[in-house]
């Protein structure tokens, strides 16, 4: 009995020497530590996460107000009526008519002055008999056709008003960077004041695949109605004219396209002062690099435009590039595939000077480059023409006309046939004298869509012969 009470009591004190010890050396230090971890604990994990989302959104949401309220009086609706023949009927074939009626196509429009020039796309309208503005404030004027550019898709319209109109001035295309919000404001399906948001996906877009195109790419939402409004930036800045979409429905799915300002710009300037486009080139062949080419070619450099080919008598030969360099950059526009280089390149003149960069043998060389004139042209059915010599002139007895270089291999024969050959000259393009090859290019974008081609030709006997092509 006494060693049980004995153990019980052993029990009991070594049970009160643990709690006291509990007390004393661990529970008085437990504070401490709830301490600290109540200090660092809003430093890692927020203590409302609705708040704070909220002001974060705030503070970084773009505002899109005051872009909107600078472009909606600026876009204009376009109204293209054209007269196009309808179905033929037993009764048109017995009196010998044709059935014609009008066809109307729709589009939007910028107005770059307060004097009413408008710009729109050339596709908008096209083949147009009357082209009709109607105004945000439902206004509506017949407007007169200034000029068109078919390679940019740019047209430029003007309306007679008394009134000053508000309008948008061109910003600077080239300060747009991938990432940055815009606006896409328009007339979709008629509904005047149509503004949605996006980003700009890329620059430099080629959809042809012939390297004619430098578009901005963006996914701000725009139907065929949208075609020749503005592309406007947060600042409210005109950065592009919305011209096509990426589409197998025909409507929006997600990728806009937009011909940059600065070569609507250059366009709109061209047409007014000289009635055309005054083209300048820098006269290399080439391509743009990649792994592959990069591969086949022996080098390194998987960016930049690759120069296989210096054409001759052209700024580049002239400064001294060469086949083979890469050519990196041009002024301060990186070169990284075609697209850039044709992009740029349509915002310069001719006579303008630009500072081509360019790797050679591993080195880094910069050549100022003066832009001349195309001297060359495919001219449809005939082949490629050149500027003519006064001893090309002189050998045909021509006062005027441009040289065919290259014939058509398709029609070779039987141009050959009719007496013409390679180094014959065109003196005439529809009733329009030819002194150069710019004056062929105008011709042919002038031609209406159902006039005949009509090319007068001296053959090799010194004939003057005139061919009608439908």
């Amino acid at each position: 009995m006494k060693k049980i009470l004995t153990l019980v009591f052993v029990s009991a004190l070594g049970g009160l020497l643990t709690l006291g010890g509990y007390k004393l050396f661990i529970e008085k230090e437990s504070p401490q530590l709830a301490l600290e971890q109540s200090n660092d604990f809003p430093v890692f994990v927020p203590t409302n996460n609705a708040v704070n989302a909220i002001n974060s959104n705030a503070s970084i949401a773009p505002n899109f107000v005051n872009a909107a309220e600078k472009s909606l009086d600026a876009v204009v609706h376009v109204k293209n009526t054209a007269i196009v023949n309808g179905p033929t009927s037993m009764r048109d074939l017995f009196y010998g008519r044709s059935s014609q009626r009008a066809q109307v196509g729709t589009g939007s429009g910028v107005i770059i002055s307060p004097t009413g020039y408008i710009v729109t796309n050339n596709h908008v309208i096209k083949n147009a008999n009357e082209i009709s503005i109607t105004l945000n404030d439902n206004k509506a004027y017949i407007a007169e056709l200034i000029g068109t550019d078919e390679t940019t898709d740019i047209a430029l319209l003007k309306i007679e008003t008394e009134d000053e109109l508000p309008f948008m001035a061109f910003g600077d295309s080239d300060n747009a960077k991938i990432g940055e919000w815009v606006l896409a404001v328009g007339n979709p399906f008629n509904l005047n004041s149509t503004v949605t948001a996006g980003i700009i996906s890329a620059k430099s877009r080629d959809l042809s695949g012939q390297h004619l195109q430098s578009f901005i790419q963006t996914d701000a939402a725009v139907n065929p109605g949208n075609s020749g409004g503005a592309l406007v930036n947060t600042n409210g800045d005109l950065i592009g004219i919305n011209t096509a979409i990426s589409s197998q429905t025909g409507s929006y799915i997600g990728y806009s396209f937009a011909v940059p300002s600065n070569i609507a710009r250059k366009i709109v300037n061209d047409i007014m002062e000289y009635g055309n486009v005054q083209n300048g080139i820098l006269g290399v062949v080439g391509g743009a690099l990649n792994s592959n080419a990069a591969e086949e070619l022996g080098t390194e450099i998987t960016e930049g435009f690759y120069v296989s080919d210096v054409q001759e008598d052209t700024g580049a030969e002239k400064a001294g590039i060469q086949s083979g360099d890469i050519i990196k950059k041009i002024d301060n526009v990186n070169i990284n595939k075609f697209s850039d280089l044709s992009g740029y390149l349509k915002t310069k003149s001719p006579d303008d000077v630009v500072n081509v960069t360019l790797i050679r043998d591993g080195n880094e060389k910069v050549f100022p480059v003066t832009l001349l004139r195309p001297s060359s042209y495919i001219l449809p059915t005939i082949g490629l023409i050149k500027n003519a010599s006064e001893k090309d002139l002189k050998r045909f007895k021509a006062e005027n006309g441009v040289k065919i270089s290259e014939l058509d291999e398709a029609n070779k024969l039987s141009w050959n046939k009719n007496g013409i050959e390679e180094g014959s000259i065109i003196t005439k393009i529809n009733g329009k004298e030819l002194n150069s090859v710019e004056d062929a290019q105008t011709a042919i974008k002038t031609r209406h869509y159902n006039e005949p081609l009509q090319i007068e030709v001296i053959n090799k006997k010194g004939e003057k012969v005139v061919f009608n092509f439908r």
